[in-house]
């Protein structure tokens, strides 16, 4: 063996293996008490412009685990029950109709502090005021086509996630392998 060879860098351990239990595993409505969902919609703009993959990946490559994924043409009637907070407002007959207009793509996203961190990617609600690197920032120009709704609370988050998901089509029970190369398993910041 060379020299160089010998000298090579110190090995790292991976994380430990961890086989997947019943008790290890977490269903969408059942998770780590640090872990947070939020539901994550591409609207009809996003969807005819073709950047659903786009969006998906920010998600991901952030670290966050898609747990419900569907492509549905929203009826009115659940338009109004998402939007409800803004029937008061005199766009609401426009925002509802829109979101009508075409297919939407449904997202259920799981992870510590996925509410707060999605809002930071997507970037304020006037793409005009939102940030270049966020998801508006980047693709959106007028308010009426932002092209992506994220829940804005955790409590809106599990309220929206029972409107788009009330059956539970689109999802799936699965564990992500990648946590502990992400996240210190067993701390609490």
């Amino acid at each position: 063996m060379s020299k160089s060879m010998s000298m090579s860098a110190p090995r790292r351990s991976a994380p430990p293996c961890r086989r997947a239990s019943s008790s290890r595993s977490r269903s969408v409505t059942t998770r780590a008490a640090n872990q947070e969902r939020s539901y994550v919609m591409v609207k009809p703009d996003g969807v005819q412009r073709g950047l659903v993959g786009k969006i998906i990946s920010r998600f991901e490559r952030k670290g966050f685990y898609l747990k419900g994924l569907k492509m549905f043409n929203c009826p009115e009637d659940i338009a109004k029950e998402h939007y409800k907070d803004l029937s008061s407002k005199p766009f609401f007959p426009d925002l509802v109709e829109y979101i009508c207009s075409g297919p939407v793509i449904c997202m259920i996203w799981e992870g510590k502090g996925v509410v707060k961190s999605a809002r930071k990617l997507i970037g304020a609600t006037n793409p005009l005021e939102s940030e270049p690197g966020t998801i508006r920032g980047d693709f959106a120009v007028e308010v009426g086509r932002n092209v992506i709704h994220g829940s804005d609370s955790d409590e809106n988050g599990e309220r929206e996630i029972g409107i788009w998901f009330s059956s539970g089509e689109g999802t799936a029970e699965w564990t992500p392998h990648m946590e502990p190369w992400l996240r210190e398993i067993g701390r609490e910041d």
